[in-house]
């Protein structure tokens, strides 16, 4: 089997622990090449993740012919942009979510690459943890029954780099993150849900600026229905006195509740009771899915997290912050 050789551009903090090493322990991974446009950034990085090499250009990163792949882990003004660019040279691309600013990006994304006959991967790390496959597998054994409706209740306190940072973090600057912090980690439920549940037919909902913070919204409400039939409520608010995140899937004989982002027991209940099941996140949380990245271009597995996964739930999103956008 082929060790898939990796080019990484953004070398910035998600890839310290969350990402980065996955590349090195996953089987049949290497990871070769660096790069960020700030060259002694990329050279820190490499000299201490034992990185042979590192680059301040993105182009030089992916034609070099020892890297076969491309993470893309940079804000998403710049997913579109770099995936082309990969797409043109050949290399498979695993971008980091969310796919990009707007749903026309992603499918142009998702087209070139095609054209190209480049697989096209998104980071919704998710799909690869066993946690969430333990998930998928409960609601398809049928211990909750038939499934009727999903809760999502995810609200935070504001950052203190939000409140007390000389500049607004990038998340919530709509120009390069496209929204505000539900487009940033709201997409990981809305995601999860589509691969436990399948995907959602509509959603409709509201956009605000509660707490006058930045500019981009803060709050989110939404109702969805499944193309199962299933259907779901959803509030993400950003500006509230604690952090809160649970997520419940109540069926005809039980619910499964479980946190998007925590590592809380996922807790089963029918009327013989509550069972737990705790299942400890990985150290790389990346590191499965990456794995699985790595067993799809090998021929030997299909990877669940797609272009065209990740552009359903872009598509969603778009559709929320619609009319907030275009006040």
């Amino acid at each position: 089997m082929k060790t898939i050789h990796w080019g990484i551009i953004g070398c910035g903090d998600v890839t310290e622990v969350k990402s980065g090493p996955g590349f090195q322990k996953a089987e049949n991974s290497k990871l070769v090449a660096v790069m960020r446009r700030n060259g002694a950034l990329a050279e820190d990085y490499a000299k201490r993740h034992h990185v042979p090499k590192w680059y301040d250009d993105a182009q030089a990163l992916i034609n070099d012919p020892e890297v076969d792949a491309v993470y893309i882990a940079t804000p998403p003004v710049y997913h579109k942009m770099y995936t082309e660019m990969c797409a043109k040279a050949g290399k498979p691309v695993y971008v980091e979510k969310p796919m990009a600013l707007k749903y026309e990006e992603c499918m142009t994304m998702i087209d070139i690459c095609e054209k190209e006959k480049v697989p096209l991967f998104v980071a919704f790390y998710r799909r690869g943890m066993e946690r969430f496959h333990k998930i998928k597998a409960l609601v398809e054994s049928g211990v909750i029954g038939e499934v009727r409706f999903v809760s999502v209740k995810n609200y935070e306190k504001p950052s203190k780099e939000v409140l007390e940072g000389e500049t607004l973090p990038w998340r919530v600057v709509p120009a390069i993150s496209g929204g505000g912090i539900f487009m940033d980690i709201g997409c990981h439920t809305l995601d999860i849900l589509d691969f436990i549940l399948g995907p959602i037919a509509e959603m409709t909902g509201h956009a605000a600026n509660q707490a006058g913070l930045y500019d981009a919204e803060d709050i989110v409400t939404a109702d969805f229905r499944f193309a199962s039939g299933v259907q779901g409520t959803g509030v993400w608010c950003f500006s509230a006195f604690e952090n809160y995140d649970r997520n419940e899937i109540v069926g005809s004989k039980g619910k499964i509740r479980f946190s998007t982002f925590g590592s809380e027991p996922i807790e089963v209940t029918t009327t013989e009771g509550t069972l737990a099941y705790a299942i400890e996140n990985p150290m790389h949380v990346h590191q499965p899915l990456i794995q699985m990245v790595v067993d799809d271009l090998n021929g030997q597995s299909a990877c669940p997290a797609t272009g065209r996964s990740a552009a359903r739930t872009s598509l969603l999103m778009e559709k929320l912050l619609k009319d907030y956008y275009q006040k």
